[in-house]
């Protein structure tokens, strides 16, 4: 079988990193992995001489000569389908808003109008490629989740994200689900578990490394918060790992590292539901992003091959 390969690309506000990866069996060349730091508001010119740079480094370290296309992982708001940005006030890529960033690198990596540039949600990189790290799980139905300073989540049936129908929420997105006060994204993240400690303590921090260290030191009220968090999380998912029939639930994101801290209040909330499912933090996101990105190339040319039988 001859072997195909593909360019992944994860794509932040502050960082791009890029993998070759075989598509036959959805392994990254380690040895093609490069990473930059840069400022995403800076010109587009600017910010395209630097992600081009990281390309080429990783294609040159790769030593593959021909690439089947380049999948991205791509923070929103983005049209996904057609490669056109239009994330707009956030602090991030504010030169970007309307342009189609497929034509971008295309441009300026001189590539045919026809080279296959594709784009998903980072979220559901993320899931995708958790997936596609372990075989077992192309046969399950799947709910990936990262925390970070979002929530973000995907749904994923044999490998295919799941992102509209009854049995997910609209858009397969649950940071913007009604909960409590708010919305999920308000108790579950970043700034959620901040506010949980200022609730519990009256006291701020200046960081989830801090609270961390002083949940790992013995600080109850920072323990606490932690376990609220699982707590809350468990509320928040329940409902979704019922409608779509979860075997799997994956954790991801700055936070899961800090998971002894609130996975057995989450746990305990979701053996009480009477759910019997398996969960895994996940350990390694970034090679997990770029498979999940490339495997956009490889379901497409699954739905090609079945196209033309």
């Amino acid at each position: 079988m001859k072997k195909e390969y593909a360019v992944g690309l994860d794509i932040g506000g502050t960082h791009i990193t890029a993998g070759v990866i075989n598509l036959t069996n959805m392994k990254v060349l380690e040895s093609s992995m490069h990473k930059e730091s840069f400022d995403s508001n800076l010109p587009v010119d600017q910010v395209l001489d630097i992600w081009e740079k990281t390309i080429r480094a990783s294609w040159d370290k790769s030593e593959v000569e021909t690439m089947t296309g380049i999948a991205v992982c791509m923070p929103g708001p983005f049209d996904y389908e057609n490669g056109i940005c239009w994330i707009k006030g956030q602090s991030k890529y504010e030169h970007f808003y309307g342009l189609n960033i497929a034509d971008l690198l295309r441009n300026r990596l001189k590539l045919p109008n026809d080279f296959k540039v594709f784009f998903e949600n980072d979220a559901v990189c993320f899931g995708k490629g958790e997936v596609y790290k372990d075989n077992t799980n192309l046969s399950k139905k799947v709910m990936a989740i990262t925390i970070g300073t979002g929530l973000g989540s995907c749904f994923i049936d044999k490998g295919f994200s799941i992102s509209s129908g009854n049995q997910v929420p609209t858009d397969g997105e649950i940071w913007n689900l009604r909960f409590k006060n708010g919305i999920a994204e308000d108790y579950v993240s970043l700034r959620g578990l901040v506010s949980k400690y200022f609730d519990l303590e009256k006291t701020t921090v200046e960081s989830g490394l801090e609270l961390y260290n002083r949940a790992v030191a013995g600080d109850e009220m920072a323990i606490k918060a932690f376990e609220k968090m699982g707590e809350d999380l468990a509320q928040i998912v329940i409902p979704c790992l019922k409608n779509f029939s979860v075997e799997h639930f994956i954790i991801g994101g700055k936070i899961a590292d800090s998971s002894a801290l609130f996975l057995p209040s989450l746990n305990k909330k979701i053996k009480d539901a009477g759910l019997e499912i398996t969960i895994q933090i996940s350990d390694d996101n970034e090679n997990a992003a770029l498979l999940g990105a490339a495997s956009l190339l490889l379901n497409s040319r699954i739905l090609n091959n079945a196209l033309a039988e």
